[in-house]
């Protein structure tokens, strides 16, 4: 009867993270507390579970997803690798160090495939609200089961919000918007370059999807590519059909209006402007308040909200690691759910945050981006017994690739890289990557001369 309760909310990479934490100690003959993770999608796998629908799902629901056709990974797979659980192990011989998502996607259920974690989850179940009872040091969940349209509450002594943060699009308003004639949409509502073929796009924006989709729609037969951008542009070396041009001020009709005094007509507009922190289960109090940077405030080690360390926030950080440091984050959050970590007082807490926000402050550069993340990793792994890795030499690969996309934003998909895990060196691929428009596992796994070899079910 007193046997913790722990709540997750999402199974994407953070959510699966920390059910896979707990798995380990679990194989070590350690009871663990009773966990109850909830999906609102109908699989595992959060932003890598690509779904065609956009604005609402089978249920009413926003989609969740941002994912879409034809992305590959725009880092190497070797700063992403699991510590404890390798591409070697997954797929039994070398592969690219720039997987498309089917392959990524696969490699993330490999890993967990291999447990009972999906005992663990609900699926088609969504969060509706949250309190927590000061006297009773309980969370009390509201939840809805989409499938038979039924509300139910339970209680829980922890609450892990692993629901990600590029679900909820920040979408702009430029004057004149609502009188162009073309597709406008956001980059959560991408699902693939081929309705631009032949088209002149413009992109708002000047992050990662922002330059993704702009090379991605130049692959696949897009007339041009123009990105506007706010602040300060992208500023890699284009191809002849890509170009960044200064912030768009108004629309007349199909013309857009720039800031340098020019102008240029489109057919379509895509808002890469980015994502907004959400969370609509949670009240005020327990909400978490930040844009998207390293270093959120009022998270002690990034994770643990600060007034209430039981509520527990992963993979909230902007980021360069992605799956590796969220392993790193639910290792430690587990530790403390299981009393083997102790946290110090709230105003100990409030110090060491303090320190994180003021380095965070003084970044400059992209390699400052890197060493700042790398070093919270570090710090991460000093507080777990999660496995190591050379953090280090996963530092140097971001850094090398940053270089590579300098030197070539087309070819740097086809550069190798060392698995930090294993030590093997990745294989070229079969095909370049800009000669590439097939992304399924299938061609990926298997030269395009062995594909009579290629068995039914892989």
């Amino acid at each position: 009867m007193n046997k913790k309760r722990i709540a997750i909310i999402g199974a994407g990479p953070s959510g699966l993270a920390q059910l896979r934490a707990f798995e380990a100690l679990q194989n070590e003959g350690e009871e663990i507390p009773e966990i109850v993770c909830f999906e609102k999608q109908n699989n595992w796998g959060g932003m890598w579970n690509y779904s065609w629908r956009t604005g609402v799902g089978k249920y009413g629901e926003p989609i969740h997803g941002s994912m879409y056709k034809y992305l590959w990974s725009n880092g190497p797979k070797e700063c992403l690798e699991f510590s404890d659980y390798s591409f070697d192990e997954h797929f039994k011989k070398p592969i690219s160090s720039y997987p498309p998502r089917p392959v990524l996607f696969d490699y993330i259920q490999g890993r967990i495939k291999k447990s009972k974690a999906r005992d663990y989850i609900r699926f088609n179940t969504t969060a509706r609200w949250v309190s927590f009872d000061d006297r009773t040091e309980k969370f009390t969940l509201v939840l809805d089961d989409l499938k038979i349209d039924k509300t139910y509450s339970e209680e829980f002594d922890y609450l892990i919000v692993a629901s990600g943060h590029f679900s909820t699009p920040n979408m702009p308003y430029f004057k004149g918007i609502e009188n162009f004639p073309g597709t406008v949409m956001h980059a959560h509502d991408f699902r693939g370059a081929d309705q631009f073929k032949g088209q002149n796009l413009l992109l708002i924006g000047s992050s990662y999807s922002a330059e993704d989709i702009g090379v991605q729609c130049h692959k696949h037969g897009a007339e041009s590519v123009t990105l506007s951008y706010r602040s300060s542009p992208i500023g890699v070396q284009w191809p002849e059909g890509i170009k960044e041009v200064p912030l768009l001020t108004h629309f007349e009709g199909n013309t857009a209006f720039f800031k340098d005094g020019t102008s240029e007509e489109f057919d379509a507009v895509i808002m890469c402007t980015g994502y907004q922190h959400k969370f609509p289960f949670l009240p005020d109090e327990l909400r978490l308040k930040t844009k998207n940077n390293l270093y959120p405030d009022n998270l002690y080690k990034g994770i643990f909200f600060n007034r209430l360390p039981q509520l527990i926030y992963l993979g909230m950080q902007d980021q360069y690691y992605t799956f590796n440091m969220f392993d790193a984050q639910a290792w430690v959050a587990r530790d403390y759910m299981m009393d083997r970590l102790k946290l110090p007082k709230e105003d100990e807490r409030r110090i060491d945050i303090n320190n994180w926000l003021e380095k965070n402050d003084a970044l400059k550069t992209s390699f400052d981006h890197v060493d700042f993340q790398s070093d919270y990793i570090k710090d991460l792994l000093l507080l777990s017994d999660y496995p190591d890795f050379n953090v280090d030499k996963v530092a140097e690969m971001f850094k090398s690739w940053l270089n590579d996309k300098d030197e070539n934003i087309l070819t740097y998909r086809d550069k190798t890289y060392q698995s930090v895990v294993t030590g093997t060196m990745a294989a070229e691929h079969h095909t370049e990557w800009m000669d590439e428009l097939d992304d399924s596992k299938e061609r990926y796994l298997y030269e395009p001369e062995e594909e009579e070899m290629i068995p039914e079910r892989i």
